[in-house]
């Protein structure tokens, strides 16, 4: 994990490499992480991911998404969500509907994350 500031905002980037988040405990430690580097925004690859995550189903997105703005911080997931989009149409409204909010959004790449933290 590293972090990174854009503006006033601190991102803690969670790696590519490693398990897969399948568990709202997992959350529970990326919370931790994130207030332990005084960050607000978490980024979560897609790869991270456990594949439930996608499936609204499963109530694995809805935990992991509730547990991280009961503590005001902001989720993003970094990655092609394509494939998972292409599956479900909940799942394709849902990710339309976070990306016009501010706590839970959907971005391609980091570029488009730096882009969305510093537009006004």
């Amino acid at each position: 994990m590293h972090t990174e500031d854009y503006g006033d905002l601190r991102v803690v980037f969670v790696d590519p490499d490693g398990p897969l988040i399948s568990t709202g405990g997992q959350a529970n430690d990326l919370i931790g992480d994130a207030w332990g580097s005084e960050a607000t925004v978490i980024a979560v690859p897609v790869e991270r991911l456990d594949p439930a995550f996608f499936e609204l189903r499963s109530g694995l997105a809805g935990e992991i998404a509730q547990k991280v703005v009961n503590y005001r911080l902001r989720l993003v997931v970094v990655g092609d969500t394509s494939v998972y989009e292409a599956r479900s149409s909940a799942l394709r409204d849902w990710i339309w509907e976070s990306n016009r909010g501010t706590q839970v959004w959907f971005v391609p790449d980091r570029a488009a994350l730096a882009a969305r933290l510093t537009t006004p």
